[in-house]
């Protein structure tokens, strides 16, 4: 009799019993240092891309090895003849084939209470190249579609791929899917067919990761403004036929700091979430299929 490999037992355990719980535990805390407080986590293709806002707005890539993340070298900056170009990032959709986007919140006042929110179309090969937005700005567009905020994710809808984005704030929460081609044309996200579908969310949204082959998008939260670390899981097409979040299962964790990206890794049940603090910035997670 043939022996079912476990992880993937546990992946089809949680996602056929959509009513149960999956819990998440944090099971090693690590620095990563040279990122500011870093806002967020890109996986793509066996790479790990963190991101921040330093002095510039900047990109470092890792690789996985057991336990750990372990730096290549590789520094990119989001600047422009050395400007600093996108401060803030707040979020990376990437798909092959499809363009490449880079939020970006810029601070209106000086005390912070006022942001708006921008979407940066960029050549991602030649950032990843040259190392910089030099030549690889295509296209800045005002997210004034959105309430508070611009994250973006690709995810995948009755059978398209779309730009997904969030609101930080505690009203009126969305999630927006926008068509990525209408996007990379625009100057602003209210122009009519950029944005396509919509539907109300909890708060605290920070930034969101798609689970292609289940349709599930977890939003990135915090449990209260700007602390205490959440992770919802939302079934997207249901989400987007009821117009409003339809959670499959909630994971907190006591950890008291800024939780801002979270990605899995090519392990069912484990994962990498990124914090804003100075010092444990970087926690692994594991995650086990639970009861109701």
């Amino acid at each position: 009799m043939k022996i079912l490999n476990p992880i993937l037992v546990l992946l089809v355990m949680f996602f056929v019993a959509k009513s149960s719980k999956m819990d998440g535990k944090i099971t090693k805390n690590i620095t990563v240092d040279s990122l500011g407080a870093c806002q967020g986590i890109s996986y793509q293709n066996g790479r790990y891309f963190l991101y921040g806002d330093r002095e510039v707005g900047v990109m470092r890539e890792y690789k996985l090895e057991k336990d750990s993340l372990s730096y290549q070298h590789k520094e990119y900056r989001f600047t422009i003849k050395g400007e600093n170009t996108i401060k803030h990032p707040t979020g990376i959709a990437y798909h092959k084939g499809l363009p490449t986007f880079v939020g970006n919140s810029v601070r209106q006042n000086e005390s912070g209470t006022l942001w708006k929110a921008v979407i940066n179309c960029i050549n991602w090969d030649g950032f990843l190249k040259t190392g910089t937005l030099d030549g690889n700005l295509l296209q800045t567009i005002d997210d004034d579609a959105c309430i508070q905020g611009a994250r973006p994710e690709y995810v995948k809808y009755k059978g398209k791929w779309y730009v997904a984005t969030a609101d930080y704030g505690n009203k009126a929460n969305e999630v927006r899917l926008l068509d990525p081609q209408a996007l990379a044309k625009a100057t602003k996200t209210s122009e009519k067919g950029v944005v396509v579908q919509k539907f109300t969310c909890s708060p605290w949204v920070q930034n969101l990761h798609f689970i292609a082959s289940k349709g599930i998008l977890v939003l990135i939260q915090n449990q209260i403004e700007g602390r205490k670390w959440r992770l919802t899981f939302l079934d997207l097409e249901k989400s987007i036929s009821t117009g409003h979040e339809s959670v499959l299962s909630v994971v907190d964790t006591d950890k008291p700091d800024e939780l801002e990206g979270f990605t899995f890794t090519n392990q069912a049940d484990k994962g990498i979430a990124v914090s804003s603090s100075r010092k444990n910035n970087v926690s692994f997670m594991d995650f086990a299929f639970g009861g109701k």
